[in-house]
């Protein structure tokens, strides 16, 4: 299979077949009936893209139930460090996350379940971040979590000097004090 576990039950990367020869590459990056015999079913409704320079920290985002997100993402072009935490009250993994790189090279993508946050920021140049959601954005459900919450220890793998942060994502609350209605077990 294509799919890698994590350190975390149900977020996992998917690692397509790539095919590649002197005129270029081609690869399947979504197949519902190969990403539903790995026991993700999802209805994608929202694709979004973005392009952001070096140090561009975006998240820890999430939205609440019942708009919550599940997400599908992968970068373009460039490479990026995402993080997805779980935010789950109730959960043994509450307050843990993960990190994968993700980059135009390694055409790798990573499934982040409803139930966490997702942040990730940009190690190169610039960078092209495209994901699938199977929920609308709902600007009134958008919630997050300070993304250097000293409870998280998340390692950037950038040093703060060179983070820009938009002043939304500055001032979020830590994770013991943001708005949060994800039970384990529900997500």
């Amino acid at each position: 299979m294509p799919f890698i576990e994590t350190g975390i039950p149900g977020v996992v990367i998917f690692e397509p077949k790539v095919f590649e020869d002197e005129r270029g590459y081609f690869f399947e990056g979504y197949n519902a009936k190969i990403f539903e015999e790995a026991g993700i079913k999802k209805n994608f409704v929202q694709d979004n893209q973005s392009r952001s320079n070096r140090g561009v920290l975006r998240g820890l985002h999430y939205q609440l139930a019942p708009y919550a997100q599940s997400k599908l993402v992968r970068v373009l072009s460039g490479v990026v460090y995402d993080v997805a935490v779980d935010i789950r009250k109730n959960s043994p993994y509450y307050g843990k996350w993960v990190g994968v790189e993700l980059s135009g090279e390694n055409k790798r993508q990573f499934y982040i379940p409803a139930g966490f946050a997702h942040g990730f920021v940009v190690e190169s140049g610039t960078a092209e971040f495209f994901y699938k959601c199977d929920q609308f954005y709902r600007p009134e459900s958008e919630r997050g979590i300070l993304f250097n919450d000293p409870s998280l220890n998340i390692n950037w793998r950038l040093s703060p000097e060179e983070l820009a942060l938009s002043p939304k994502d500055k001032i979020l609350p830590v994770l013991s004090k943001a708005e949060n209605n994800f039970v384990y077990g529900e997500f």
